[in-house]
């Protein structure tokens, strides 16, 4: 069965033969350009080198000597007793999706290809080898393996034992320990196995039961490995320097992974993966093309018959021999290396150099919205951490965000080192900024050993606050009347923002709009502060249901007839986020609807207010102590009523009307929760308006006898109204009905003795009533006359 194997694992080497042959192009090490139009999808090398790369792919016919020579020469090596607990966890634990194993394979072919790459920066001979840097996949159906090949640096035998003999060091404990509780890994310890042959490569036994690498360093010889992920065995290939310089990864597929040797499969991972990966790759790809061939002697003259014969002595005119047909057309499928990764990562140039078609390109490949952007922003953040950012928001809020709101966000996608990682976040972006799309590529970027969960480092929370400034300043640079549709869009998302994130609190609140009394349309608190009275100490606000509703609330008469302004909170989120926000450029908020509310009046003014306040204190001390001592909190002369001649006032820490409707509105709030019984049960202020005629009335009448009925059932009245008014819901709506009942048959002159008529068919329903009930006593003496005679 060995000898099977190494047979198997040796043909594979020679494939990277195409490596160094088609490596002979001239090229300088000193200014290393990667031509990517040169691989486009269809382009074809020279016939004899696709000839050649093909059958390097094939078996090779290695004679007895050759593999006699491998078995005597192969080095083997046993993986310590710890190496099935390691590989059970890699396999079940480490991974989520097996898919990601071309994702790692490839990462470490680049991460190869960088490292020649750098080499030749300092010494040019080291490209000499091979001159060309790209990466090569092919799927053998037959053999049920694909390859991946590089033309990187290569592994020396050393590198063989130490790299890809990670899991065997005698750390391997410590190591395991490590992959299940991260935290002990202080964040670095793990890094520096990802991007190298460590334990991403260890994700082919994901897909793989047998794994061969090819591998050939400048500095050695070319060289075999081979493992079943129980042990492996390092030989010398015997068939000498075929690949000049590079590795072949073979992975030979189990049963259940059968699917990623399907052509358009592998495609589609290197696209959601690598398509942003520095150098080409290459996918050996079948293709149908039409041809035009000869058409050959025999069939383009057939047999003839005898009736063919008289049918052409019967034809008038003849075609002539050039008008037949002397070609015909036929499918053939041919192969060819066909670039995949043809999308170039925008984000990695200049800003000045991207135009916007090419951001509005990018952003329709990326979000798959046939629409335009609503704007973007392009960067590069340095310091603790450095990379590369491209943000778009869109013109339209996507349907499902709020039902989606604090679950996590795959609308960022996280790059490393052009890379794809992941999109599932909840750590990179705010939950009010669910709507923002884009990527973010580090460099530097910590990730734990899977690549897939990021770990809680220092630098998650950098990145995630260098973005969220970003993002707030290309909403505050948008134009006027690209902010108009922002806002009609994302406005609940800005004033989340305000509840939610306090660090960035200040910046969010001068993207806040609100209608106002100022006009029909919204604006912004710089706006109302810049119309601010000279003396005004307060921004003034009011919320409610609607504009109508707060526009006629009894809280803003006086501040209206006085020319102040007053911001009109309509959205159901818009009191809340108020309540959030302690001040705004050194003004305090001011709710009209709550207890504080004053007015900078002249001193005149002031000395009229007490004068009122102690001619009315009789009404409100009868108010407190008699006729509303069980249903307000206390009574007291307002300052803010201009017309209405009372109004119900919330506690500083109360809940308003509006606060009161949206608790009641919530479908998912019992009953008897606590909280709310405590709100909906607390006492309001009555203030009163002492320049309304019926409290001045309500004054006489009390002054006169402060026993008088008519006072208290108006005062009653009063305070129900008001509590309506206020926009509060009336506790007892029966003894409210039935109260303006009483007062419109006064009004009418409609006794408040006289009953309601009934209908002949209720007094007969009556009489039946009355009749069964009688039948029915007469039947229940009959029972008991019977029962005494028994």
């Amino acid at each position: 069965m060995k000898y099977y194997l190494l047979l198997g694992l040796l043909f594979c080497a020679g494939v990277t033969q195409i490596v160094a042959d088609a490596g002979e192009a001239d090229g300088s090490p000193e200014t290393i350009e990667l031509d990517l139009g040169s691989f486009k999808e269809g382009s074809r090398t020279d016939a004899e080198t696709l000839k050649r790369e093909e059958e390097a792919i094939q078996l090779d016919g290695l004679n007895v000597a050759q593999l006699k020579e491998i078995r005597e020469k192969a080095e083997k090596f046993t993986f310590q007793t710890e190496v099935n607990r390691m590989m059970k966890l890699i396999i079940n634990s480490l991974y989520r999706n097996k898919e990601i194993f071309l994702r790692e394979l490839i990462s470490n072919a680049s991460d190869a290809i960088d490292k020649i790459r750098l080499l030749a920066l300092t010494d040019r001979k080291e490209l000499e080898s091979n001159p060309e840097l790209h990466i090569r996949i092919k799927a053998d159906k037959e053999n049920k393996a694909l390859h991946i090949m590089d033309s990187g640096i290569g592994m020396t035998h050393q590198d063989l034992i130490n790299n890809l003999g990670t899991i065997a060091k005698s750390g391997t404990a410590d190591f395991l320990a490590k992959m299940q509780d991260p935290s002990k890994s202080e964040g670095q310890d793990l890094n520096d196995m990802i991007g190298q042959f460590g334990v991403g490569f260890y994700s082919a036994f994901l897909v793989a039961d047998r794994v061969v690498v090819t591998t050939k360093h400048n500095d050695d010889k070319q060289y075999i490995w081979e493992s079943d992920a129980n042990s492996f065995t390092i030989t010398e290939d015997p068939r000498g320097d075929t690949l000049k310089r590079g590795s072949i990864i073979s992975l030979y597929l189990k049963e259940e992974a059968q699917d990623f040797l399907e052509e358009e499969t592998v495609r589609e991972l290197i696209r959601k993966y690598s398509q942003f990966i520095n150098f080409p790759i290459l996918m050996w790809s079948s293709k149908t093309v039409d041809e035009e061939v000869p058409i050959e002697e025999e069939e383009a003259k057939p047999e003839k018959t005898e009736d063919d014969v008289e049918d052409e002595d019967a034809k008038v005119e003849e075609a002539s021999e050039d008008d037949k047909p002397k070609t015909k057309k036929v499918s053939k499928t041919t192969w060819d290396w066909l670039l995949i990764n043809d999308s170039k990562p925008i984000w990695t140039r200049k800003p000045s150099e991207v135009t916007e078609d090419e951001y509005t390109s990018f952003y329709k490949s990326l979000t798959k919205d046939s629409s335009e952007q609503l704007t973007q922003t392009h960067f590069i953040a340095e310091g603790e951490v450095t990379f590369k950012s491209l943000l778009y928001i869109p013109k339209v809020q996507p349907s499902e965000s709020f039902n989606r709101y604090g679950t996590k966000s795959d609308n960022i996608k996280l790059y490393v080192r052009r890379v794809f990682i992941t999109d599932e976040f909840n750590d990179m972006m705010p939950n009010y900024l669910n709507f923002i799309r884009g990527v973010v590529d580090s460099d530097d970027l910590p990730l734990n050993v899977s690549r897939e969960t990021l770990q809680q480092h220092k630098l998650i929370k950098v990145i995630k606050k260098k973005l969220v400034r970003k993002v707030l300043d290309m909403i505050k640079k948008i134009d006027k009347e690209a902010y108009e549709k922002f806002w009609k869009e994302f406005s609940t998302n800005i004033k989340l923002g305000v509840m939610e994130d306090p660090s960035n609190r200040s910046r969010l609140a001068k993207l806040l709009r609100f209608q106002s009394s100022n006009g029909k349309g919204v604006t912004s608190l710089a706006e109302y502060a810049e119309r601010m009275k000279s003396k005004q100490e307060h921004i003034y606000y009011i919320a409610g249901a609607n504009r109508a509703e707060v526009e006629k609330s009894p809280f803003v008469e006086r501040l209206l007839s006085k020319g102040y302004e007053v911001l009109y909170l309509v959205e159901a989120v818009d009191e809340y986020c108020i309540s959030a926000l302690p001040e705004f450029d050194g003004k305090k908020f001011q709710n009209v609807a709550k207890e504080g509310f004053k007015l900078n009046e002249s001193e005149k003014s002031k000395k009229n207010f007490e004068t009122l306040k102690g001619t009315f204190e009789p009404l409100v001390k009868w108010l407190n102590d008699v006729a509303l001592k069980d249903q307000i909190a206390k009574a007291q002369v307002s300052e803010r009523l201009s017309n209405s001649p009372c109004a119900l006032v919330a506690g500083v820490f109360g809940w308003t009307g509006n606060m009161e409707r949206l608790a009641m509105s919530n479908a998912h709030q019992k009953a008897d929760d606590p909280q709310r019984t405590y709100y909906l049960n607390q006492k309001k202020t009555l203030e009163i308006n002492p320049r309304h005629p019926l409290m001045r009335e309500l004054l006489r009448r009390v002054e006169a006898d402060e026993a008088d009925d008519t006072a208290k059932n108006m005062a009653l009245m009063m305070f129900r109204t008001a509590t309506l008014r206020s926009g509060y819901m009336l506790q007892e709506t029966a003894q409210f009905a039935d109260s303006i009942e009483h007062m419109m048959r006064q009004t009418l002159g409609v006794s408040q003795d006289e009953q309601v008529e009934f209908d002949d068919d209720d007094d007969e329903t009556e009489d039946t009533k009355s009749s069964s009930e009688s039948t029915g006593a007469d039947d229940e003496e009959d029972e008991e006359q019977q029962h005494d005679e028994l």
